[in-house]
Formats: structure tokens, sequence, C-alpha cells
């Protein structure tokens, strides 16, 4: 019985943490949280004018498409000041964590956007992002057209890139990493960065600047590190 108290006392607390982050996430000038209403048959506000309206500045703009808690959105805006950075993701209580790291370190080139992956273009204009970062992104398994690399959400973010846009993708999953190699080869993008196991064998073979983005790791990524998963990364250009 006392045993059930406490699992009962941590769901509640559970509970409890998430209504305060969902509170707080509210108080943050750079957490975007739109209601369907707002942007079904219609453009948000932003749309096209992330740069001018928002960042201030016309620096390349680069998402992080289900970032979760955000750990690649802000790290990789502390290691690139002259880039803006929009981290993606429906999960508002994960992205808490990156938004109030944001709102503490006062961090200038950072948004958070809570919405669904496949509704990005009601966010974006066309030719407005220069890089899309997926960072261990659930690899569907029995569902191909769901997986973010697949060619239904390829032809969601093309309109809104940028001639020569850059798109990274960094997983445990060897069936997402190669199931993407074939959509890149398929459609003839151009192959930048094809890597099998980026912590160990690899890791010799990594530019200087790659070295320093894959030194970021995500809360999931720490886990299948544990578990002596292969870490694999891979950049093509569309």
């Amino acid at each position: 019985m006392a045993k059930f108290a406490i699992i009962i006392k941590e769901s509640t607390d559970l509970a409890k943490n998430k209504l305060a982050q969902f509170a707080e996430n509210k108080t943050f000038k750079h957490m975007f949280e739109p209601t369907m209403d707002e942007v079904w048959a219609k453009d948000f506000h932003l749309i096209g004018k992330w740069g001018k309206e928002f960042f201030k500045n016309d620096n390349p703009i680069v998402l992080e498409l289900g970032c979760g808690k955000g750990e690649y959105t802000v790290d990789l805006a502390k290691q690139n000041p002259n880039k803006n950075f929009v981290g993606i993701d429906i999960k508002g209580a994960r992205m808490w964590r990156g938004a109030k790291t944001v709102d503490e370190e006062k961090l200038p080139n950072v948004a958070f956007l809570r919405t669904r992956v496949e509704f990005v273009a009601s966010f974006f204009g066309a030719n407005e992002i220069d890089e899309i970062w997926f960072t261990f992104s659930d690899p569907q398994p029995k569902k191909p057209n769901k997986r973010l690399t697949s060619p239904y959400y390829l032809n969601i973010y093309k309109p809104l890139l940028k001639p020569n846009a850059v798109i990274h993708l960094k997983t445990d999953s060897r069936l997402l990493f190669n199931y993407t190699i074939e959509q890149v080869e398929a459609n003839n993008y151009t192959m930048e960065a094809c890597v099998f196991d980026v912590y160990d064998r690899d890791w010799n073979k990594l530019s200087d600047h790659d070295k320093a983005i894959m030194k970021i790791k995500t809360f999931y990524e720490a886990i299948w590190l544990k578990k002596k998963f292969a870490i694999n990364y891979l950049r093509f250009r569309i």
C-alpha cells in the first residue's frame, strides 16, 4: 500500500511540475504556442518576417524539428551567434527546459515554437530557412511516411528552404539513417557527410566544425550512448 501511495504522489508531483512549466512557458517572449484557430487556413503573424520582426536581423535561420528539450537549439545558438535558431516540438513540457535556459542566459538568437512539424509551412515563408536539424527523431519503424525525412515531409520543407539549404540528421536509428541516405540518393541531393559511428571509429574523420557540433548531446542521446548504441550523422544539401 505504501508503495502504491508513493507512485500516486510521484504522478501527482509530475503533473504539478508540468502545469507549472506550461504556465511559465507563457511568460517567455521567445516561446510561441499558437492555437489551431491562429494558424488553421491562415498564416502565422511572423511568417516570412522572423528575421526582421523577431530576431531583428537578417542572419540565417536554422530550425530544429522535433527539438525535445532543445539542447541542440540552445547549444548551436551559443556556438553560432551569427545565426538564428528556432526549436519546434509539440511537447511544451519538454521545450520548457530549453526555453528556461534561453531566458536565464538571455540568448537573443533563439525562439521556440510549439506546433506539429507537419504544420511548419504555416509559420515560415518561401526561402526563409537556411538549415534544418533532426536530432533523434522517432524512426517510425512501421510508418515510413511519418519519418521526418520521408518524401511527404521533405516536400513540406522544400518551399521554405533557400537554394542549397543544409539538412542535418543525428540519430541512433540505423533504420532511419539508411532510409534517409536512400532519400538523398533517390533525389540527387548533395551528400556532404555520412558518418556511421560518430564517437567511436569515425571520430577522427570529422572536421573540427563537425566535432564541435557533435559534442552537443541531447537527453536521449546520452541514454543511447550508455546503452552502447552507435550514433550516426548525415548532412546533405537540397
